[in-house]
C-alpha cells in the first residue's frame, strides 16, 4: 500500500482543490481510524497511509513535488508513521482545530501548480514548437477582483477574531488542558466578513475559467522533460500568487524511427549485390534524403552512422546526435529467367548447392521432343 497513488489513496482527482482533500481526509481518518475499527487488524496500516496522503497533497509545495517526481519526490516529506507533522490534523479531525502554537496561514497563499500533458512528435523534438495548450484553473474573479464582495459594498473586520484569522480554545481531554489555535469559524481565517457576497464568484473570490496558452517547447525534450510556465497555475488566495504550470513533454511514436536518447535508429534494405560489391544508396532521415556509403561486403545487421543527423540535446540545439542505420538484406521473392540463370552459374562457382530447379511440365516436353 506505500506506493499507491496519494490521490487513490483520498478518492479524490489530481485537480481537486484544498477543501476536497481536507473533506476527503476527514472522512476517510474517520472511518479508518483504528479506534473505530477494534477487530479489524488492517485498521492501523490504512490509517497511516491516509494519513501520508494527506500530509503531502495539503502541502502545495509538496504536492506540487508529487506531481512532479511521484513518491519520489514526496520521500523524507511524509511516510506511513505517525509523525509529529500529521499530529496537528489529527488533533484538528477530533478537536477542531490545531495544539500548541501551530496556526493556519491566514495571511497571502499561493495558488496550487497544475499539471499538463503534452504529447509532441519527433519533428517538434528537431525543431522545437510552439504549442497551443488550454488550460482549467481556478482565476481571480475579475468582479470582485478576489476580496469576496460586491463592488461597492462595505468588507468588515471580523468580530469574533478581530481580523486575526484564528481564535484560541482549551479543552480537557484525555491528555490534561489543550490549548488550541483554530480557524476562526465565522470568517473562515479570512479575518474579515462580506456583507454582500460578489454575484459572479458567490463570494469565493476565485471562478472556474479555461485559458489558452502557447508554451515553447525547446529543441531536444524526451519524456522526462518537465516544464516549468510560471504564473499560469492556480490562483491564490488572500492577495497570494497565483501558481505554476507544470508542463510534461511526451514524445509520440515515429513510424520510421527508434529513439535512443539524441540518436535515431533506423533500418535500410540493400540488395545483395550492392552489398557485396558496395554501393552509395539514399536513406530517409528526420530531414530529408541521407547518402550513405555501403562498404563491399557489408553484412546483414550492420550498423552504419551519420553524424550529426539525430537529434538536440536540450539546452545545447548545436550538439545533435547521429543516425545510426542498421542494414537488411532484401531478397527477392520473384526472379526472370535471366536473374534466375545467372544467380544459378553464381552457386556453381561458389560451389553453394541450391534446389533443382523445376521447369514445368512445357518445358520438360519441349527438351524431350528436342532430344
Amino acid at each position: 500500500m506505500a506506493n499507491r497513488d496519494y490521490y487513490e489513496v483520498l478518492g479524490i482527482s489530481r485537480d481537486a482543490s484544498a477543501d476536497d482533500i481536507k473533506r476527503a481526509f476527514r472522512r476517510l481518518a474517520a472511518k479508518h481510524h483504528p479506534d473505530a475499527n477494534p477487530g479489524n487488524p488492517h485498521a492501523e496500516e490504512q490509517f497511516k497511509e491516509i494519513n501520508a496522503a494527506y500530509q503531502v497533497l495539503s502541502d502545495p509545495q509538496k504536492r506540487a513535488q508529487y506531481d512532479q517526481f511521484g513518491h519520489r519526490g514526496a520521500e523524507g516529506e511524509a511516510g506511513a508513521d505517525f509523525g509529529f507533522g500529521g499530529f496537528g490534523d489529527i488533533f484538528d479531525m477530533f478537536f477542531g482545530g490545531n495544539t500548541g502554537g501551530a496556526s493556519r496561514r491566514t495571511g497571502p497563499e499561493r495558488g496550487p501548480d497544475l499539471r499538463y500533458d503534452l504529447t509532441v512528435t519527433l519533428d517538434e523534438v528537431l525543431h522545437g514548437a510552439e504549442k497551443e495548450v488550454r488550460v482549467a484553473r481556478e482565476e481571480t474573479c475579475a468582479h470582485c477582483h478576489g476580496n469576496q464582495a460586491e463592488p461597492g459594498t462595505r468588507i468588515e473586520t471580523c468580530s469574533q477574531c478581530r481580523g486575526v484569522g484564528q481564535v484560541e480554545r482549551v479543552t480537557q481531554s484525555f491528555l490534561g488542558n489543550i490549548r488550541r489555535i483554530e480557524t476562526c469559524p465565522r470568517c473562515h481565517g479570512a479575518g474579515k466578513t462580506v456583507q454582500t457576497p460578489c454575484r459572479v464568484c458567490s463570494g469565493r473570490g476565485q471562478v472556474r475559467a479555461e485559458k489558452k496558452l502557447m508554451v515553447h517547447m525547446p529543441p531536444g525534450v524526451d519524456d522526462n522533460t518537465r516544464l516549468r510556465v510560471a504564473g499560469e497555475g492556480g490562483a491564490g488566495r488572500r492577495g497570494g500568487p497565483p501558481g505554476d504550470l507544470i508542463v510534461f513533454a511526451h514524445v509520440a511514436k515515429h513510424d520510421h524511427f527508434e529513439r535512443d536518447g539524441d540518436d535515431l535508429w533506423t533500418v535500410a534494405s540493400v540488395g545483395f549485390a550492392q552489398a557485396t560489391l558496395g554501393a552509395d544508396v539514399e536513406v530517409q532521415g528526420l530531414e530529408g534524403p541521407e547518402r550513405i556509403h555501403i562498404p563491399a561486403g557489408t553484412q546483414p545487421g550492420t550498423v552504419l552512422r551519420v553524424a550529426r543527423a539525430g537529434l538536440p540535446r536540450i539546452g545545447h540545439p548545436s550538439n545533435r546526435g547521429s543516425l545510426n542505420i542498421r542494414v537488411q538484406i532484401a531478397v527477392p521473392t520473384q526472379l526472370s529467367a535471366r536473374e534466375r540463370e545467372v544467380l544459378r552459374t553464381w552457386a556453381e562457382m561458389r560451389q553453394e548447392p541450391v534446389v533443382a530447379e523445376d521447369k514445368g511440365i512445357f518445358r520438360k516436353v519441349k527438351d524431350a521432343l528436342g532430344r
